[in-house]
């Protein structure tokens, strides 16, 4: 049976957002990025004329290219890609066909710089437990795999942010000035990055009210809540290292974000039986 040369909408949807997604790579042109400066969740910008730079870092790695209509850019550079015995696809599609699906979209706007190597760099507070631990799960599965994050001292954060370079998040207090990612109201970081990285699918929401719950020590929110405020108190005891526990705790939100996106799947074909 010959291998694949495309991936469809439905199929990559499952992927995004688990520990098997492949490496999403847009070689929109930019007037098509202009009109709609949205990128598919986790996936990163290369012109397509330069594919074949990434190549060496795509070794051994599953990779699906996007265009804007999963035409001859995205056909040619994953063709590229697979010269150099990279296991690469072309979105059926493309960039137009996710977005007519109404799959979601992240903001370029919504996106921090990134580095030389195309990485995105965040800081917050050390000694995480509930939403600092969430929110990078939610970064590096629907935003940037690569991303690396900074646990310093609580005053110290806004401080380490201006003279790296990073992104704070979950910062005591939230600027005010309106950048940080941080407590809005009774709603926690993860609400905030749900909503303004455009994710907000019926999973993430189920995930954020648990997520929310948890931080928030208000276990009326949602049954699963005190569960994860006990694994989480469970994992920051366990581990006295920040990238140690935020390793261990990325199976948890894998966990969770599976047994949300399936429930709420099961409850979706019920109600289309009904």
């Amino acid at each position: 049976m010959a291998a694949p040369i495309d991936i469809s909408a439905p199929q990559l949807r499952r992927l995004i957002g688990t520990p098997d997604c492949p490496i999403l790579v847009d070689v929109r042109i930019d007037e098509d990025v202009q009109a709609d400066p949205r990128l598919l969740p986790g996936a990163f910008r290369q012109p397509h004329h330069r594919i074949e730079d990434l190549a060496p870092q795509l070794q051994g790695r599953r990779v699906v290219v996007i265009c804007h209509r999963g035409a001859k850019l995205s056909q040619g550079a994953a063709a590229l890609l697979r010269l150099w015995g990279v296991a690469a696809v072309a979105l059926d599609g493309g960039h137009l066909g996710w977005s007519d699906a109404g799959l979601p979209l992240v903001p370029l706007a919504a996106l921090p710089p990134r580095d030389a190597e195309g990485r995105t760099l965040w800081v917050t507070r050390r000694r995480p437990k509930v939403d600092r631990i969430a929110c990078p799960w939610l970064i590096r599965r629907f935003v940037d795999r690569r991303a690396r994050f900074l646990f310093v001292a609580p005053d110290e954060v806004h401080a380490v942010a201006e003279r790296f370079g990073a992104t704070p998040f979950d910062a005591m207090p939230v600027s005010t000035e309106g950048g940080d990612w941080g407590h809005r109201g009774e709603f926690c970081t993860f609400d905030a990055m749900v909503e303004r990285f455009g994710l907000d699918t019926p999973p993430l929401r189920r995930l954020a009210t648990i997520v929310r719950g948890a931080d928030t020590r208000q276990p009326d929110l949602a049954a699963e809540a005190s569960g994860l405020l006990a694994l989480s108190l469970g994992l920051s005891e366990l581990f006295t290292e920040d990238l140690a526990q935020l390793d261990a705790a990325m199976v948890v939100y894998d966990a969770l974000y599976h047994w949300a996106r399936e429930t709420a799947q099961a409850g979706s074909d019920k109600r289309a039986v009904a």
